[in-house]
């Protein structure tokens, strides 16, 4: 029955990943998160699960992303060699550290997080769509060309590096591929989007792997009493939402094409607004 609870997870996950763009992490914590307190185990490890679990998961994925995006050399190799060192490193540490906060503080942690990416995606959905005559693409009128950033280069090879290191640790302690972060940053430094997408694809493989090793690393060291794990990373979870997400992420990906990307934002942002404000009451009251 697990192991048929986790397929559950994952068809759900990867349709909504490939229905609304977004990584699976914020869809795989969420519901983990609702499964495991059924499930009985105890507070102080759900989070540190959802989490660690989250990021073994994106593992398949961000491959089978990965191997998408460069075959359309949307993948920017030399500042994806960069950025890896820090975003491994990072989120390594960013599981001990996410390893030493309170389950409580943790879920809060994510809420507020859940909620800044809601309120971004939302209003991005309101930006109007402009169509360039010349090229006949469409363009969303963002912040970004008011950015002191939005015409310079790419910063020297230290300050990726450090860059990838904070990406990394936030992905680690959010339990995401670093989508979230890693395009805004590519984005504000004159990246085309195309680009920031597939180069940020690129980068959720060294913080799944990394990410991963530590959440077990740092688990297994905190002696956690739950069955099928090693630290915090659930092997039936692990299996079954990497198994269904992988392929339906592909049909949430074509039912996508079929709708209003403005109004598939507003949906997801509207779904991640009542998560976030689940977590925050559920650590508050």
């Amino acid at each position: 029955m697990e192991l048929i609870t986790f397929l559950i997870i994952g068809a759900l996950a990867g349709f909504a990943a490939g229905l609304f763009g977004v990584g699976g992490g914020t869809i795989i914590v969420p519901l983990l998160f609702i499964v495991f307190t059924q499930m009985g185990y105890s507070p102080d490890n759900i989070m540190h699960l959802a989490l660690g679990t989250s990021l073994a998961t994106i593992i398949v994925t961000s491959i089978s992303s990965l191997m998408a995006h460069n075959k359309k050399g949307a993948v920017m190799w030399p500042v994806f060699k960069n950025l890896a060192p820090g975003l491994a490193i990072g989120c390594f540490l960013g599981a001990g550290i996410a390893g030493q906060i309170s389950g409580l503080y943790l879920q809060l942690i994510v809420g507020v997080f859940l909620l800044w990416v809601a309120y971004r995606m939302f209003a991005k959905a309101k930006k109007p769509i402009t169509t360039n005559a010349a090229s006949g693409t469409n363009t969303n009128t963002d912040n970004d060309t008011d950015s002191p950033h939005a015409h310079a280069a790419l910063p020297a090879k230290s300050k990726q590096l450090a860059a990838g290191g904070v990406i990394g640790v936030a992905s680690a302690i959010f339990g995401i591929g670093g989508g979230s972060l890693t395009v805004p940053y590519l984005t504000r430094y004159n990246v085309v989007m195309q680009k920031a997408v597939g180069t940020s694809a690129a980068c959720g493989l060294p913080i799944a792997i990394a990410g991963a090793l530590g959440y077990m690393v740092f688990g297994t060291q905190a002696q956690i009493d739950v069955p099928n794990t090693i630290g915090f990373v659930h092997i039936y979870a692990f299996l079954g939402i990497s198994i269904m997400s992988f392929f339906t992420a592909k049909v949430g990906a074509k039912v996508a094409h079929m709708l209003s990307p403005s109004l598939l934002k507003k949906c997801f942002s509207v779904l991640l607004f009542v998560v976030g404000f689940y977590f925050l009451y559920k650590g508050l009251f």
